[in-house]
């Protein structure tokens, strides 16, 4: 389960995987796209940057986006089918970025009312593990990407509210980050007419590019800097183009269609330097018609369900990769020539599990505890007094 950079849904997915030798297959059995309450959808927008809610809202928000998605779970079980564990990625609320290194990622979501709303294990916690080994924890589609279409040179590109690209099959692959906004900005825009978004990029189609200010956009360092990277609402925040451009914002569709610009273009620097021989594109973005022209210049481009993975699914289903590959005690990122492609200095299981997996059997349970010594020289001298701890 994976709700992204948009808050637009609670996208969930039941997977079926076994592997015989070196070959992991994922069988697709169904996915949900589900509405948020609507309240904490709300109150989810209205604490993402760059406002500063405090410590007080996101307990609540933590709690009630367990909540969410404890209840969207419930639902997926009974629609779609029993499962074994649920891999929760939450909802993503500061992805903390400094000079390029990232401090910490929080996602919210409490696993533990996941895990009482359908009584199985919860892995949640996702990105934490590769950050503290160095890495960018995002993009994570990298994963999945690596193992699944990297016997053909192709740039596999998930567009969300931020865009992401992976290369695998060439020679310098794989290589990932995130190359930009792809929604967050036009939602953002669209917002401010009273919108939910762009309904398939109408105001995008009517509009022209403003060349001055997407000259001025294209300056922004972010996009200059090399992979692996990743980004969020942090930096391309609501204001952020009225940050940028001051009164010379393009207004009406104009507006909308520059921004389908900078997304389209800053997808293209990155994947032109790769030449990859194909373009496998993922993500609410597919349903926005320019956008997908403006793709549609560079080679083989194709949505991934011509694959078998349904474009608005793919990263519900890369959650349930993660799990397998977690549950089994297997690293969660793709090497790259220098090691993880996150950037990480050493491969990380990730994830946290809850409840904890117990690793050996008791019975019965312990009703009592006693303490014993080692030895006689067991104990811990105290610093201030002498005597034994």
């Amino acid at each position: 389960m994976i709700s992204g950079t948009s808050v637009d849904a609670i996208d969930v997915a039941l997977a079926d995987m076994y592997q015989v030798d070196d070959t992991l297959t994922l069988t697709t059995l169904g996915y949900l796209e589900l509405p948020w309450p609507a309240a904490v959808r709300e109150r989810l927008l209205a604490a993402l940057p760059p406002a500063s809610p405090g410590p007080a809202e996101w307990v609540r928000l933590h709690a009630e986006t367990g909540e969410a998605f404890g209840a969207a779970a419930a639902r997926a079980l009974t629609e779609l089918g029993p499962a074994d564990l649920v891999v929760s990625h939450g909802q993503t609320l500061h992805h903390l970025v400094e000079r390029g290194r990232v401090v910490g990622t929080l996602q919210l979501g409490d696993p533990a009312r996941v895990h009482a709303h359908t009584g199985l294990p919860v892995l949640a916690d996702l990105r934490a593990a590769d950050i503290a080994a160095g890495g960018q924890g995002a993009p994570l589609a990298s994963t999945l990407d690596a193992l699944w279409l990297g016997d053909v040179p192709t740039a596999a590109v998930n567009l969300g509210g931020i865009a992401n690209v992976t290369i695998v099959g060439t020679d310098d692959g794989p290589v990932t980050g995130d190359t930009g906004p792809a929604n967050c900005l036009l939602d953002a825009a669209a917002a401010d007419l009273g919108l939910r978004c762009d309904v398939d990029g109408a105001l995008a189609a009517a509009g022209r590019v403003d060349e001055a200010a997407l000259g001025a956009l294209l300056a922004d360092p972010y996009f200059a800097r090399p992979l692996p990277k990743s980004t969020g609402r942090e930096h391309f925040h609501a204001g952020y183009v009225r940050q940028m451009l001051g009164a010379a914002t393009p207004t009406g569709p104009d507006l909308f269609t520059t921004l389908v610009e900078l997304s389209a273009r800053t997808i293209a620097d990155v994947v032109r330097r790769h030449r990859p021989r194909r373009l496998v594109v993922s993500g609410g973005g597919v349903a926005n018609p320019l956008l997908i022209q403006r793709l549609s210049r560079l080679t083989g481009l194709q949505p991934s369900d011509c694959l078998g993975l349904p474009a608005a699914a793919k990263e519900a289903y890369l959650m349930a990769l993660i799990g397998w590959l977690s549950w089994h005690g297997l690293p969660g990122v793709a090497r790259g020539p220098a090691g993880p492609v996150t950037g990480a200095a050493r491969a990380a299981v990730l994830g946290s599990l809850t409840p904890p997996r117990a690793v050996a059997d008791l019975a019965p349970a312990p009703t009592r505890l006693v303490v014993e010594a080692a030895g006689a020289g067991a104990g811990a001298r105290s610093e201030t007094g002498g005597g034994r701890l």
